[in-house]
């Protein structure tokens, strides 16, 4: 359905002053396709380009190089109108804090109907009909359309979130963070909602999220990025312990579980900057497998089957954190 090919977006840096040629590479040499049907999660820390992704798989960003596929036509070599219609009228974004998503001027019932009107699908009847069936389909009372955003809790204005995602029967969600400026007894409820409308109305999702256990249990496949790169893609199943890319372990080391005691796998220092990644692999300052190969270059694409990344040194399958954590001291 989707599909990204060496995609790479770079930014000019905002704080290097008045003549300033640093640049931001917000994503790198990207590659990703999504199927039908299929969910696909994104994880990786703040400002390792999730959200950049996001926006270039909905037509938002576009690419400083590389292309943007959707059912075979590069979206960035349509003209505005055709690219408006073929991804406006397919594709649905669920953007992080409802509360700065939504119009906070217009009715939930004008900000649902928005995109029919933009779109002039079917009659005024029928889409003041369809605007009470997406209501109902998220758990909302017909009487929330007359309500603004500001009136209705967080959780709620994130139904209305979904909803109009929905309204123009995408066949693509991408949700950006979609759960994290709501709280924690809320989450769960928006969370079932995705995974219900998922499986209801035959939905592909891209699922960005720092909640890597939700990403988990909600995806098909598992994207792990790292300082703008795409540094492995596996199965669901296969993580954390059939992960072979040493960050990918360290970060589901570190997620808390219900049951089981965590053993995080320490990682020193921060992040490089965004404007000058270090040379060959860019986790090679923070990895305790890295040597002068991992500096001087960038490591290929191993694939596996369904699985693929990017390691010089890769984690053997199934080890385990302790394992790792004696290997690190």
């Amino acid at each position: 359905m989707l599909e990204l090919k060496d995609v790479h977006v770079v930014h000019k840096a905002r704080s290097g002053g008045l003549f300033s040629r640093d640049r931001v590479y917000a994503l790198t040499a990207a590659d990703l396709t999504v199927a039908p049907g299929e969910t696909v999660g994104i994880v990786g820390e703040s400002g390792c380009g999730k959200s950049t992704l996001a926006r270039v798989l909905v037509g938002l960003q576009r690419p400083t190089s590389g292309n943007v596929l959707f059912r075979g036509r590069d979206l960035w070599g349509l003209n505005e109108a055709e690219r408006r219609e073929l991804v406006g009228s397919s594709v649905g974004m669920i953007f992080q804090d409802p509360s700065t998503a939504l119009n906070r001027r217009l009715s939930v019932g004008q900000v649902l109907r928005d995109p029919l009107d933009v779109h002039r699908r079917g009659t005024p009847a029928q889409r003041d009909a369809r605007v009470r069936e997406l209501l109902d389909l998220v758990g909302l009372p017909a009487g929330a359309a007359g309500a603004l955003p500001g009136q209705l809790s967080g959780g709620q204005r994130q139904r209305v979130a979904v909803a109009r995602a929905l309204a123009l029967e995408p066949d693509l969600v991408v949700a950006d963070e979609p759960t994290s400026a709501l709280d924690v007894s809320v989450r769960a409820q928006i969370l079932n909602l995705l995974l219900d409308l998922k499986e209801r109305l035959g939905l592909a999702l891209v699922f960005v999220s720092h909640d890597i256990q939700t990403v988990r249990r909600m995806s098909d496949r598992v994207v792990t990025m790292y300082l703008g790169r795409i540094v492995e893609r596996t199965p669901a199943r296969s993580v954390p312990l059939g992960a072979r890319h040493p960050y990918t372990r360290a970060l589901f080391s570190a997620t808390p579980g219900l049951i089981s005691p965590i053993n995080p796998i320490p990682l020193v220092g921060a992040v490089p900057s965004a404007t000058r990644p270090p040379s060959g692999c860019p986790f090679r300052t923070r990895c305790w497998r890295a040597d002068d190969l991992c500096a001087a270059e960038l490591p290929e694409a191993t694939v596996e089957g369904d699985h693929l990344f990017h390691c010089h040194h890769p984690v053997a399958a199934g080890a385990t954190d302790l394992e790792l954590i004696q290997e690190r001291a």
